[in-house]
C-alpha cells in the first residue's frame, strides 16, 4: 500500500523558516497534482498549497509569498519551503493528492509550532 510521509517539523520563532518533505512510496507526487495541507488545533483541515503534475503552483492567501512547494519526481518526493513563520502557522501539516478521488491515507503529518 502507497504511503506518505512527512518529516520536517518543529518548533521555530517566529520569523523563522522550515522546509517539510513528504516521501511517498509510490508514484502519486510523480503523475499527479500533490497539495500541502494543515490542520491547527480545533480547525478543519485547509490546503495551503498545490502543485500540478506540470509544475505550476497556487497558495492559500495566507501563506502566500512565504511558503513555496516543489516536488521531485525522481525521488517521488514533495517539499514545503516556510518562511516567515508566523504563529497562526501552528498546525500539523499533512501532504496528498490535491483531487479527493486521487486521495491516499492520510499520513501521521508534521508537527510546526510556530512559538517564541
Amino acid at each position: 500500500q502507497v504511503q506518505l510521509v512527512e518529516s520536517g517539523g518543529g518548533l521555530v520563532q517566529p520569523g523563522g523558516s522550515l522546509r517539510l518533505s513528504c516521501a511517498a512510496s509510490g508514484s502519486i507526487v510523480r503523475f499527479y497534482a500533490m497539495g500541502w495541507y494543515r490542520q491547527a488545533p480545533g480547525k478543519q483541515r485547509e490546503l495551503v498549497a498545490a502543485i500540478t503534475s506540470g509544475g505550476s503552483t497556487n497558495y492559500a492567501d495566507s501563506v502566500k509569498g512565504r511558503f513555496t512547494i516543489s516536488r521531485d519526481n525522481a525521488k517521488n518526493t514533495l517539499y514545503l519551503q516556510m518562511n516567515s513563520l508566523k504563529h497562526e502557522d501552528t498546525a500539523v501539516y499533512y501532504c496528498n493528492a490535491d483531487a479527493p478521488v486521487y486521495r491516499l491515507p492520510w499520513g501521521q503529518g508534521a508537527q510546526v509550532t510556530v512559538s517564541s
